[in-house]
């Protein structure tokens, strides 16, 4: 991955291809939870001052099991995967040249699929746990869409295989097939009492992960669904132009991380400059903060979920803790861990935990999450239009 001007990355792991495959590939809008990338190092490389011994170690030990793969004949990458695995690492993660090409082209707002975001399916109506995958969201006139697909169905099998007993990931992986434009993929589907096979064709699909709206003269709501690159100046153009006297309803529900560097311009749209977040990398401590000249008067409300991650969440922390905005929703993911990409000698990309981030007040995001000001799950929008009003914003 090319240098960012923030180096910094954020990106889960699943179970198969890790949660960056399952957010890039299935899902419509999000980019995977990466936010940024440090520099890629070839090799195994020299601890930075003040890096630990431990975090090289493991760096040069992957590289070395991923190069006598090789030249044993066998895997590189399979090879790495195994040494992931062992160490433990949740977010550690490997990707071969067509993976990380597609993450990378993501990351400009398009990607190969048939325009639908996939999750677990706790239960059926009516309380009966069923397991399996649902549809969470169906972009408006892709593939998908254009078939009828529609959120909350059950996706019982994919190119004839089924889903049951799959994870989100490998359903999937599933979905992603080929990644080449106009391929075909059959779904068998199930709504209610109605279940059908539906075949769908991929299509190279542009996303807008920002759109903002103005219910009523005093509120302007700006959903973020991913931070990729453009964002942060999408952003602090619509609150530029937001009317005078208008809130702002920041709906970050869902948002599935980005670019750090686009999250750092995010909350310039609401700080005056100041800290963002500060993170380490090996133990060396750094900080990221935000542009001058930011509207620190506008009433501001963050919508949040645990679908809320990554780079989302950092910027969720730097507003709570400076007391800039009112956080409605429920508690975030908590993915708040660095890692370092590194090419392996077969071409493909492996990624160690490095160190994590925290928000502003020195909270530790990774494995916690952010708990919102005001909780809410049911009727989350409504509560935050409320508070929204109660602030001086909002009808």
């Amino acid at each position: 991955m090319p240098d960012r001007s923030v180096p910094l990355c954020l990106r889960p792991r699943g179970v198969v291809r890790g949660a960056v495959l399952t957010l890039v590939f299935a899902g419509v809008l999000a980019t995977g939870a990466a936010t940024g990338a440090l520099p890629r190092g070839d090799g195994a490389g020299e601890p930075r001052p003040g890096a630990g011994d431990a975090a090289a170690f493991d760096r040069a030990a992957l590289h070395r099991a991923a190069a006598e793969a090789v030249a044993d004949g066998k895997s590189g990458k399979q090879a790495a995967e195994e040494f992931v695995s062992r160490s433990g690492d949740r977010w550690g993660a490997v990707y071969d040249r067509r993976e990380y090409a597609e993450f990378e082209q993501s990351l400009d707002g398009a990607y190969t699929g048939v325009g639908l975001s996939a999750g677990a399916a706790a239960a059926e109506r009516g309380g009966t746990p069923s397991g399996g995958v649902r549809v969470t969201r169906v972009r408006d006139g892709g593939p998908a869409g254009r078939a009828g697909v529609r959120v909350g169905d059950l996706l019982l099998a994919v190119d004839g295989r089924s889903t049951e007993g799959l994870s989100v990931s490998e359903t999937v992986s599933l979905l992603r097939g080929d990644g080449v434009a106009g391929s075909a993929v059959v779904l068998r589907v199930r709504r209610g009492g109605m279940t059908w096979t539906q075949t769908l064709r991929r299509e190279r699909l542009a996303t807008d992960p920002v759109t903002v709206s103005r219910p009523d003269a005093r509120t302007v709501v700006i959903r973020v669904a991913a931070f990729s690159k453009g964002v942060g100046a999408r952003v602090r153009e619509a609150v530029r132009t937001a009317p005078a006297g208008a809130g702002v309803l920041l709906d970050l529900r869902g948002n599935s991380g980005g670019l750090v560097d686009e999250a750092a311009v995010a909350a310039s749209a609401f700080l005056d400059g100041g800290l963002v977040a500060t993170y380490d990398v090996e133990g060396e401590q750094r900080a990221l903060y935000a542009e001058r000249g930011g509207d620190t008067g506008r009433p501001l409300v963050a919508l949040i979920d645990g679908g809320t991650m990554s780079a989302a969440e950092l910027l969720t922390g730097a507003l709570q803790d400076r007391g800039r905005a009112v956080t409605v929703g429920s508690n975030t993911f908590g993915k708040g861990s660095v890692q370092m990409p590194s090419t392996l000698p077969d071409g493909s990309v492996a990624e160690l935990t490095v160190g994590h981030y925290r928000t502003p007040a020195g909270h530790d995001v990774d494995g916690r999450g952010i708990a919102p000001d005001l909780p809410a799950d049911e009727g989350a929008e409504e509560r935050a239009r409320t508070v929204l009003s109660g602030l001086g914003g909002g009808s």
